[in-house]
């Protein structure tokens, strides 16, 4: 290991001290190896750029973000809580349930974890606290876990990136998504069943089955949104990419046109606001891209793969090693460092073991998911914690009730690989 590469990672160790963002930390490291080891620094982030701007992929990243924003900005959200409470909220606990069901129909539109805690997660804390009589704590618990399904089920902005470092089919990376996420969702209502018995939490509202067409009839037009998109994308109609536009100019219809709840104001403020997000999650895949440099240029990626082949490992033993090694280092480093860094160290090896990349694809984004809730580094608990006021201390004596249900759903997918790949069977893009 050289010098430059001790000067990545002291970079990047300081950078993270000091509280700045992992964007930031990542990107000041990269650029700390390049001085380092002497590298013409302009060339080839001049070459990082260009190499990036072929990929047509990427601009699905932006419109899913716009979409997402959209549908925060509107009364969508609300609107899919009052159909997901006539349907399962006179179950136990039934707020919480509410929860996962809003947020496994939020996650067919949005495509990220942080869109939908920050808009569904937090109609659902407000709705948790005052009416299901949930401790603070718990209800942002239920709330964070239920948004790990939006990067599951399509569309996913996780698919599309790791589509874009593995080649992998976006299509059948996003067919392979729904049923694990459709266990995730299971796995997490019976855990809040459990807790609710436990804690005496009370039933939600008896909506009479009278009342669930009208309900339905309210959420309607929200829902066609995945059939467009999804239908789109599997019949040949558009592409992932065109999708992604097709998807957030349905939003907008939808928001500003049928409920005109959408103003021109709240799509100018959902705009700056997407062009924010993206623009980070850019910088964060050009900064990936030179640490990714860095780890090629020092042979550290070679090395893993001779060190890993010398174990001689199943490919079951390989995916339980690395998913290991994924979750103790969720502890402490952001889920996108380890897609964009970690992951493409590993795919030599993968194909090497004849993993299927669709396979491997789907069981690292529900690691990493795992990551996002787990503390102390979980992404959306400091997200839900900042805006729900909620101090952290109290959501992490929670959340890791709902780690373990997750991390069983993850062996599931890692013993039987048919579970994620029968849906891309089906429609023959495997």
């Amino acid at each position: 290991m050289s010098w430059a590469f001790i000067t990545l990672v002291s970079v990047f160790v300081v950078a993270a001290a000091l509280r700045l963002s992992i964007v930031l930390s990542m990107f000041a490291a990269g650029i700390a190896y390049l001085w380092a080891s002497k590298q013409d620094i302009g060339l080839l982030v001049d070459q990082t750029l260009n190499s990036m701007i072929t990929l047509n992929v990427l601009l699905a990243i932006p419109l899913f973000i716009l979409t997402a924003n959209i549908m925060n900005a509107s009364t969508i959200s609300e609107r899919l809580w009052t159909f997901a409470n006539a349907v399962v909220g006179r179950l136990p606990g039934g707020h919480g349930h509410v929860t996962v069901m809003t947020n496994l129909i939020m996650s067919s539109m949005t495509g990220s974890a942080a869109s939908d805690a920050a808009g569904a997660g937090m109609v659902a804390i407000k709705m948790m606290r005052k009416q299901g009589h949930y401790p603070r704590g718990l209800a942002v618990a239920v709330a964070a876990s239920a948004s790990l399904l939006g990067p599951l089920i399509p569309p996913s902005i996780p698919m599309v990136l790791y589509a874009l470092i593995s080649g992998a089919s976006i299509g059948a990376l996003f067919l392979a998504g729904i049923v694990p996420g459709l266990l995730m969702a299971l796995s997490i209502s019976i855990l809040i069943l459990l807790i609710a018995k436990r804690r005496n939490l009370p039933r939600g509202e008896k909506v009479p089955f009278r009342q669930l067409p009208q309900a339905f009839a309210q959420a309607f037009v929200p829902l066609t949104l995945p059939v467009v998109l999804l239908g789109g994308i599997w019949g040949g109609v558009f592409t992932p990419t065109e999708a992604a536009a097709v998807a957030a100019f349905w939003a907008i219809l939808i928001g500003a046109v049928w409920y005109r709840t959408l103003s021109v104001a709240g799509i100018a403020e959902a705009f700056r606001e997407s062009g924010r997000q993206a623009s980070v999650v850019m910088l964060l895949l050009v900064s990936s891209f030179i640490v990714n440099f860095a780890i090629t240029n020092e042979g550290l990626g070679d090395a893993l793969s001779r060190w890993i082949a010398s174990l001689d490992l199943s490919p079951i033993a390989f995916l339980l090693l690395v998913n290991l090694m994924f979750l103790v280092l969720g502890t402490v480093l952001d889920a996108a460092v380890m897609l964009l860094v970690f992951v493409p160290v590993l795919l030599p090896t993968v194909k090497a073991l004849g993993i299927d990349l669709v396979h491997f694809g789907v069981v690292v984004i529900v690691n990493f998911m795992i990551a996002i809730i787990s503390p102390p580094y979980g992404l959306i608990l400091f997200v839900l914690s900042s805006l729900s006021k909620v101090p952290m201390r109290e959501i992490n004596r929670e959340i890791w009730l709902f780690i373990l249900p997750l991390a069983i759903v993850l062996l599931i997918l890692i013993a039987f690989p048919q579970v994620t790949l029968f849906m891309p069977q089906i429609f023959g893009l495997k």
